[in-house]
C-alpha cells in the first residue's frame, strides 16, 4: 500500500505526463508557435536584435536568479528603504515655505494660473490658498520645515531636498506607475526588480524586493508598482504583512507536515526541470527558484517580520504598535529587513490625497493626523540607520506621486466643504537621504507661490537615475532585451541629479 507521500507524488507526475503530451501534439504546436514565427521573421525584417546597439546586459543566470551581482561600478548604496506617500502630500505644508501664498489666501485665483491648464477636479475660478502650517529653520543648514514634522525637522541636517520635481501626470495611477516603473503604462517593471535583478540579493532565504503596504488600502495603481513586467517573474516584489501572517499561505496548510511539503516541492521541482530540458525556457529555472524560496521563507520570514524582540527604547522610538497594521510598524520592519540584507524595501502608505471632500481629505484636518502617524517613525529610521552604521549604505527616498496646487480646490466649480487642494505636475518635492547623498542640502526652487519650478527642474526620471547611480549603475546601460530592443527603466530620459551627491 502507497503511503501518503508517494500518492501525493505520482499524481503530480501523472498530470506532468498529460502536460508532456499536450504540448507534443502537432495542433498544439501550430496554435503556439505561428504568432511566434510570425514575430520572428517581422523582427529581422526591422532589424530588431541587433547586439550592436545594446545597453550592457546583466549577467543573469536562470538557474540562480538572485545570486548576489557586482554592479557596473562602485556605489555608496546596498539597498533602498523607499517611503511612498500614496496619494500625493502637500509640499506646501510640508516643506515648500511660501510666505507670499500666505498673503493670497482667499484671492480668486489670477487667470494666468488657469489658462491652458489642465486640472484633475478644479473647474472655473478658484480662490487661493495659503500655507495652512506654520514654518521655522532648522539644523545648522538652516532648511524650512512646518510644524507637521518636528520630529523630522530635529535631522534635516541628514537629507537632502528635491524641491522642483515635475511630472507629466495628474491623475495618481499613471502618475505612480510613472514614479516607479519609468511608463505611465501597465507592464513595467519596478523600479525594485530593476534594483534586484542588477543585484541580486545578500540573503538566499528572503527576497530581494520587499513591499510593505499600510493606510488600509493598496496604491491606485495596484500590485503593478511592484510588479516585474517583462523581467522574469522572480524580481518582482513579495508583499508582506505587518500584521498577522507576514506572507499569505505561509503556513502549511492543514494536515500537511513539514517533510511532505518539501516532498511536494522537490516533486514540483522535478517536473519543473523535465520541462526545462524540453524547452529550455529560464522562466522555467525561475519558477524553480521560486518554489526553493518559497519554502526557505516559511522559517526566515517569521523570524525577521516579528518586531516583538525589539528593545523597549526602539518600540518608543519608532512609535510602533506591535500586532497591528500600521506604517511605524512596516518602517521598524524596512530597518530589520536591509539588516538582513535584503536589496529594495518599498513602503507604501495609503491616505493622503488632500482635495478636501471630507475632513480625513481636509489640508487643516486629516492631513496633520497623517503627518502624525509617519513623523516619529521616519525620524526614527534614520536615527536607527545612522547609528547601526547602516545610513551610508542604506539610501532613504521620500516622496508622492504629485504635488497640490497653491489654490484651494473647488470640484467642479464648487467649493469643498473643508480646506484642500488638487492635485499639481508642476512642483512637488521628494528627499534622500544616507549611502552619499549631500547632508542638510536643499536643490531646486519653485516660485512666489509654489507653482513652477524655476531652477534646479528635475523629473521622476532624473530621481530614477540617481537612485541607480547610487547603486552602481548607470541608468543608460541598466538594460534588458525584450521586443527586439533593450529596454532600461529611465526608457529615453533621466539625468543623475549630481547636486545632490556627496
Amino acid at each position: 500500500m502507497m503511503t501518503k507521500k508517494e500518492l501525493h507524488n505520482q499524481r503530480l507526475l501523472r498530470e506532468a505526463e498529460k502536460s508532456v503530451m499536450q504540448m507534443h501534439t502537432r495542433r498544439h504546436f501550430l496554435r503556439e508557435s505561428a504568432m511566434g514565427l510570425g514575430g520572428l521573421a517581422m523582427a529581422a525584417l526591422f532589424g530588431c536584435g541587433d547586439k550592436t546597439k545594446q545597453g550592457a546586459q546583466v549577467a543573469f543566470d536562470p538557474a540562480h536568479p538572485m545570486a548576489p551581482k557586482l554592479p557596473q561600478f562602485p556605489g555608496k548604496a546596498k539597498s533602498v528603504i523607499y517611503l511612498h506617500m500614496a496619494g500625493a502630500p502637500s509640499q506646501l505644508e510640508l516643506f515648500d515655505y511660501k510666505p507670499e501664498l500666505a498673503k493670497m489666501d482667499g484671492q480668486l485665483c489670477p487667470q494666468s494660473l488657469l489658462e491652458g491648464k489642465r486640472f484633475a477636479f478644479i473647474r472655473g475660478v478658484p480662490k487661493m490658498l495659503g500655507p495652512q502650517a506654520t514654518f521655522a529653520q532648522h539644523g545648522e543648514s538652516g532648511l524650512w520645515v512646518s510644524e507637521n514634522m518636528p520630529h523630522l525637522a530635529s535631522v534635516v541636517d541628514e537629507i537632502s531636498f528635491l524641491k522642483a520635481v515635475t511630472t507629466d501626470q495628474f491623475n495618481h495611477a499613471p502618475a505612480q506607475l510613472l514614479v516607479h516603473t519609468g511608463s505611465a503604462r501597465l507592464g513595467r517593471p519596478s523600479i525594485g526588480s530593476w534594483v534586484t535583478y542588477g543585484l541580486g540579493s545578500e540573503n538566499e532565504n528572503l527576497p530581494g524586493f520587499v513591499v510593505l503596504t499600510s493606510g488600509g488600502r493598496n496604491p491606485d495603481a495596484g500590485k503593478s508598482v511592484w510588479g516585474s513586467g517583462f523581467l522574469p517573474s522572480v524580481y518582482q516584489g513579495v508583499q508582506c504583512r505587518s500584521e498577522g501572517d507576514p506572507v499569505l499561505f505561509l503556513n502549511d496548510p492543514g494536515g500537511m507536515s513539514r517533510d511532505l511539503r518539501k516532498a511536494s516541492i522537490d516533486a514540483i521541482n522535478e517536473v519543473n526541470a523535465e520541462e526545462y530540458k524540453a524547452y529550455n525556457d529560464p522562466e522555467i529555472l525561475s519558477r524553480i527558484s521560486q518554489y526553493e524560496m518559497a519554502y526557505k521563507m516559511q522559517i526566515s520570514v517569521p523570524e525577521v517580520m516579528n518586531i516583538n524582540d525589539e528593545p523597549q527604547y526602539i518600540h518608543e522610538m519608532y512609535g510602533t504598535k506591535p500586532g497591528e497594521a500600521c506604517f511605524a510598524n512596516n518602517v521598524l520592519l524596512a530597518r530589520k529587513l536591509v539588516e538582513k540584507g535584503v536589496r529594495f524595501v518599498q513602503l507604501f502608505d495609503w491616505g493622503w490625497d488632500s482635495h478636501g471632500t471630507d475632513s480625513n481629505l481636509a489640508i487643516d484636518l486629516g492631513f496633520i493626523n497623517k503627518c502624525r502617524q509617519v513623523d516619529k517613525c521616519i525620524t526614527a529610521l534614520i536615527l536607527d540607520l545612522k547609528q547601526r552604521g547602516l545610513l551610508e549604505e542604506t539610501l532613504v527616498v521620500w516622496g508622492g506621486e504629485f504635488g497640490r496646487t497653491p489654490m484651494m480646490e473647488n470640484r467642479e466649480g464648487k467649493q469643498n466643504p473643508f480646506k484642500g487642494r488638487d492635485h499639481h505636475t508642476e512642483a512637488f518635492t521628494i528627499w534622500m537621504a544616507g549611502a552619499g547623498i549631500k547632508k542638510g542640502f536643499s536643490h531646486g526652487e519653485t516660485d512666489e507661490i509654489g507653482y513652477s519650478a524655476i531652477s534646479g527642474k528635475v523629473e521622476t526620471f532624473d530621481v530614477q537615475a540617481t537612485i541607480l547611480q547610487q547603486l552602481g549603475f548607470n541608468h543608460e546601460e541598466l538594460t534588458y532585451q525584450f521586443q527586439g530592443r533593450p529596454f532600461r527603466l529611465t526608457d529615453t530620459k533621466g539625468k543623475v541629479i549630481n547636486e545632490i551627491i556627496a
